[in-house]
């Protein structure tokens, strides 16, 4: 039996156990090329199963939702060998059912609810536009671009402006190899990742790390941040080319409103 044979089985058997929960799959890419990685959500838990062709290792892995996706908070939930030269048919069928038993156990309800409470509990109170001010002592200009984004929307388009106006910033600075810089925006992300809300951290990884292109912009990110950054950025990684929420449309700008006000009673 094939490797990929195999996996559609447990994945098939697994999803058709889950959807009556709400759990639903999404489209994602694989980041390796040596994992298949498939994920599975509802409004509350995300379930992931990989499997790593170079440790022939199947893997269940469990983490929280937010309104942005998963935390990427992942816990190994069970994990099982499967070499397509030894292993058959009866083997993926009883991963299957080890997976199904997994997520269907009587106190994964209970599990999954404490753990979200917790981590509302835990969140922070940085938010992105908070974020965004503290990288103008990186990069300066961002000053005028986040008060011309403030006068124009509302809500503040965390994600689309951080798209537009940051991410093409951080990858010229790596590009530079400005080893100073580069560790100051390091201090900055690691800290507001530390104290963000869900969505400065989705912001964070989702959109400005996941954004980095170039192996060695890459790296040199990476060696400046610590190591919650770090792994929260290597699960992120799976999930690149994801679709994200849609914002809210413009709205008229305060100075323009008062021009035209300004006219009318002229």
């Amino acid at each position: 039996m094939t490797v990929n044979e195999a996996y559609e089985l447990i994945c098939s058997r697994v999803q058709e156990v889950i959807e009556p929960q709400g759990f639903s799959k999404l489209n994602i890419s694989n980041a390796e090329e040596n994992e298949i990685v498939s994920l599975y959500a509802n409004d509350v838990t995300a379930y992931s199963i990989i499997y790593y062709s170079d440790k022939m290792l199947m893997v269940l892995e469990s983490c929280a939702m937010t309104d942005e996706g998963p935390d990427n908070e992942w816990r190994s939930l069970a994990t099982w060998m499967f070499d397509p030269e030894t292993n058959d048919k009866k083997d993926a069928t009883s991963i299957a059912n080890d997976f199904i038993s997994t997520i269907s156990a009587p106190s994964r309800q209970r599990t999954q609810r404490q753990t979200k409470k917790k981590k509302r509990d835990e969140d922070g109170n940085v938010d992105p536009l908070f974020m965004f001010k503290r990288l103008v002592t990186v990069f300066p200009e961002l000053k005028d671009e986040i008060f011309s984004e403030e006068d124009c929307y509302s809500p503040f388009r965390s994600v689309t402006f951080a798209k537009a106006s940051v991410v093409p910033k951080i990858n010229e600075l790596l590009s530079s190899g400005n080893k100073q810089q580069i560790e100051k925006l390091g201090a900055i992300l690691n800290a507001q990742y530390k104290n963000g809300d869900m969505d400065c951290r989705s912001v964070i990884t989702i959109v400005l790390l996941n954004g980095i292109s170039g192996g060695q912009n890459e790296e040199r990110m990476e060696a400046a941040l610590d190591d919650t950054l770090a792994k929260a950025w290597k699960h992120a990684k799976r999930y690149r080319g994801k679709n994200v929420k849609p914002e809210k449309p413009k709205k008229q700008s305060r100075l323009k409103k008062y021009a035209e006000n300004l006219n009318e009673t002229r």
